[in-house]
């Protein structure tokens, strides 16, 4: 697994400003998404922030909205939203939830009713083949969220209609919110399954930038398929004692002494 180079630190550091802010979130699952998430916004993904509703972008759904922390900082980078509206994430009156809500700029559909995503990915990918439109679809998902039916009845449509438009993202970091996917439902063989529902399959280290955008930037592999790409990664990468920590899927009210120990671990990290 590559080291943290700067750009991957940064955006940590940033998210972790933002918990500061409020000392609240999803911290475990934002930091496995880092690397998926600045690959789409710095390289591979169509849009104006300027004006977020144009046409030809791509669309983007983040399934599993709890690791929300890392789009909004990239939101923030990226000019959807303002610095002063990042810093009141879960405040009262803030746009910024605890799960992406589709009136923020940038955001495509409310997401983190786990399960919801795929599907309207596949309907986002008929609708732009209907209308001989040339933008793609891109949904990350999770590995915990895999357990849903619907992940898989999305699965079996998408693979029927030959959805090339649509590149399905998952970060499989083998954690759930109590314990390990292997203890609470095992995935396995899980490229496989992929396969066996039509789709293209890749697996891939998630923390891995370079190999993320060589694979992103020559897709569709396979024509009248969709894509698969199986994201390996760790949860709570970048700061050891969260790293495959349950106990740091969510965190309601951190401390001034967990906080600090949050910004230490990360610069030992660097």
């Amino acid at each position: 697994m590559p080291a943290l180079d700067s750009r991957s630190h940064h955006l940590r550091k940033k998210i972790l400003d933002t918990l500061n802010s409020s000392r609240r979130g999803h911290i475990g699952s934002a930091f496995s998404l880092v690397e998926i998430m600045r690959t789409l916004y710095d390289d591979i993904l169509k849009y104006d922030s300027k004006n977020p509703n144009w046409p030809d972008r791509d669309r983007f759904i983040l399934s599993k909205g709890h690791g929300c922390l890392a789009q909004y900082v990239l939101l923030a980078e990226k000019g959807f939203i303002t610095e002063e509206a990042l810093m009141s994430f879960c405040k009262t009156g803030s746009i910024l939830g605890g799960h992406p809500d589709h009136f923020i700029p940038g955001v495509e559909t409310s997401s983190g009713s786990l399960g919801h995503g795929l599907s309207i990915g596949v309907g986002m990918a008929l609708s732009a083949r209907i209308d001989k439109t040339e933008h793609r679809i891109f949904v990350v998902i999770g590995d915990g969220e895999s357990n849903e039916g619907s992940v898989w009845e999305a699965a079996m449509a998408a693979g029927k209609h030959g959805l090339s438009n649509l590149i399905v993202l998952i970060d499989y970091n083998k954690m759930q919110s109590y314990g390990s996917t292997y203890e609470v439902q095992n995935l396995e063989p899980l490229a496989d399954k992929w396969k066996s529902f039509g789709f293209a399959a890749f697996e891939i280290d998630g923390h891995d930038p370079q190999a993320l955008g060589d694979l992103l930037r020559n897709l569709p592999r396979k024509q009248q398929k969709p894509t698969i790409i199986i994201c390996h990664t760790v949860k709570g990468r970048g700061v050891d004692f969260i790293e495959n920590n349950p106990h740091w899927h969510h965190k309601s009210k951190v401390t001034d002494d967990e906080m600090s120990a949050l910004y230490d671990g990360l610069e030992a990290s660097a």
